[in-house]
């Protein structure tokens, strides 16, 4: 009889309890997706708006909470769309930040160029700030590497900049586009790309309506970003701060396209000097953080 009650107790114990188990399993999606949508979330980089900053392949970390949290925060956009803003704080210039475009749950990554309340023109593709023209100077071309197995859309991500391919003393082949540093009020400095005349040199004046900012990327000629309307994929003027996602931080790694399902390409696609990489831009010399 004793040998009876102990099989029984083994069986008993043997079972799963699936309640438990899901109710764990519920637990940690949750927590992600919590840890996603307030703290930080990895981000990949699909296109080349934002050359020379940002590479096709580079994946980042944004931070959630630098300018409080909205509907825009929530990790795959599973909240209404609302203007409400908990523990709120606006952009500096030179963030890279990631807005919403205004009428679909579609994640851009921008650089912000204009603050709430500034009047921004551009000619020629020169900013131009309450009346003012920021530092603007054309430095020696950025180096990009001929990458033929990174596509964008099924086709070389970097065919546009054709024009500009050279082949360097190593026999590797590389890009050199027009590259140019801009300089923002508060001495925030980066690197941009404008290599050719088109229709969104010339935008504005335009004033940023309050709680707003005004994005670019910084490849001017293929990017969609502030300047154009939504209707064309850009984001139609300002983005108002409740559609900001957060801040891009630092690159954690970077692929170069030729990665296949053999574990030994995951490491030779690997941009190894990319890795853990600043997105938080410098300030220009003589210039004071704010």
């Amino acid at each position: 009889m004793a040998s009876t009650d102990t099989t029984h107790t083994a069986e008993t114990s043997d079972k799963v309890n699936w309640f438990a188990e899901i109710r764990g399993l519920a637990l940690m999606l949750l927590a992600v997706l919590a840890f996603h949508s307030l703290v930080a979330k990895p981000f990949y980089i699909p296109s080349t708006s934002m050359m020379p900053s940002l590479w096709v392949g580079d994946r980042l970390v944004v931070s959630k909470y630098p300018y409080g949290w909205s509907w825009a925060s929530a990790s795959f956009h599973l909240l209404p769309r609302s203007k409400t803003r908990i523990w709120a704080a606006t952009p500096e210039y030179g963030d890279i930040v990631i807005p919403v475009h205004p009428t679909r749950d579609e994640d851009y990554i921008k650089r912000v160029v204009a603050l709430p309340g500034d009047t921004i023109e551009v000619r020629r593709g020169q900013i131009i700030l309450n009346g003012t023209p920021i530092k603007r100077e054309v430095v020696p071309p950025v180096r990009l590497p001929f990458e033929p197995q990174l596509l964008c859309k099924d086709s070389p991500c970097l065919a546009a900049f054709e024009d500009y391919r050279k082949t360097g003393p190593d026999g590797r082949d590389y890009f050199d586009p027009p590259t140019w540093r801009e300089t923002l009020p508060n001495g925030a400095t980066y690197l941009t790309i404008d290599y050719m005349d088109q229709s969104l040199d010339e935008f504005g004046p335009y004033t940023v309506p309050a709680d707003s900012v005004f994005v670019m990327g910084d490849n001017r000629d293929q990017s969609a970003d502030s300047r154009a309307p939504a209707i064309e994929n850009g984001l139609g003027g300002a983005v108002p701060l409740a559609n900001i996602g957060g801040r891009a931080e630092f690159i954690t790694f970077s692929l170069d396209g030729s990665t296949t399902w053999n574990p030994a390409t995951w490491f030779s696609g690997m941009r190894g000097d990319r890795a853990w990489t600043t997105l938080r831009p410098p300030l220009a010399e003589g210039a004071a953080a704010k």
